[in-house]
């Protein structure tokens, strides 16, 4: 299956003290996060430093229960 282009902003939510949140589950490196866990700048989570992404669009792969598996970021 291809990978789904979609904006940042449909799969992380910007919380009130500038971390991140997923909308929902999410796939990172074989980790699956969930509502709860915040990203927050300088901390990777599967090597990933989600704030250095922020607003960059998403290659994703949608899972049969809504799950986003992330594959990687767009340039632009």
């Amino acid at each position: 299956m291809p990978p789904t282009r979609i904006p940042f902003f449909e799969a992380f939510q910007e919380l009130p003290d500038g971390s991140l949140s997923p909308q929902r589950p999410i796939v990172v490196g074989g980790t699956r996060f969930g509502a709860g866990v915040t990203f927050t700048k300088g901390v990777a989570f599967g090597g990933i430093d989600f704030q250095l992404f922020k607003g960059r669009d998403l290659a994703v792969i949608v899972q049969a229960d809504g799950t986003l598996q992330l594959i990687g970021f767009y340039n632009q």
